[in-house]
């Protein structure tokens, strides 16, 4: 027999408004909010959304494919948080159809942006994952990744001061979302950076855990 959930009579059931808020942030993926951030701008067909993202390097910091972009836009007209733009000049086929943001689609955005999980959660880099796992690499190979770790960041960092010089000149004052975020990123490679500066100089004093305790069978 199927076991029924027991809800908790001291937590309130959410009702109208307050439930459809609550559904409608949490059914959105990082690309749906992405596109509805985008066609807020402007309309746009999936061809040149796809553009705009790469022109602004958003994969850098959003994880989302090509083929999410379409299917997100497809998802998000059936909800009816994107329509139905008319171009100006012939119609060049469905994969060209621009859509814009509706005020139910940028609702259920702001919906979105009021969940606690964005300012809360933690991210799991795979770097980090190799560094606990590293103990059981073979000799010279801690030293090697630790080197092409510094170099991969060493890149980027030029890559993100790049385009922070772009960006400013767009934007035309440092005071903006897009600059202060690619400060974050750049302040993040800084860090890292000079953190395995001083790890390569540990390196020699590496050991393994004298107390360690582990669960007993």
């Amino acid at each position: 027999m199927e076991e029924k959930e027991v809800r908790d009579p001291t937590i309130p059931v959410p009702r109208g408004k307050a439930a459809v808020k609550k559904s409608r942030g949490k059914s959105l993926t990082t690309a749906d909010l992405v596109l509805l951030s985008l066609l807020a701008e402007q309309p746009m067909h999936g061809y040149q959304a796809n553009a705009e993202l790469k022109r602004r390097e958003i994969r850098d910091w959003a994880a989302i494919s090509r083929p999410q972009v379409y299917y997100s836009l497809d998802k998000l007209a059936r909800l009816g948080l994107l329509r139905p733009v008319r171009s100006a000049g012939a119609c060049c086929g469905p994969e060209r159809q621009r859509f814009a943001a509706t005020k139910s689609g940028l609702a259920a955005l702001r919906d979105a942006l009021e969940r606690e999980d964005w300012s809360t959660g933690r991210e799991k880099p795979p770097f980090l994952t190799w560094m606990a796992l590293s103990w059981q690499a073979r000799k010279g190979v801690f030293k090697r990744q630790l080197k092409l770790r510094e170099a991969f960041l060493q890149r980027e960092r030029q890559r993100e001061r790049e385009t922070l010089s772009s960006v400013l000149a767009e934007v035309g004052h440092p005071y903006h979302e897009a600059v202060w975020m690619l400060q974050l990123m750049a302040a993040q490679f800084e860090t890292e950076l000079r953190w395995i500066s001083r790890l390569l100089k540990e390196l020699g004093r590496r050991a393994r855990a004298k107390h360690p305790t582990l669960t007993k069978p």
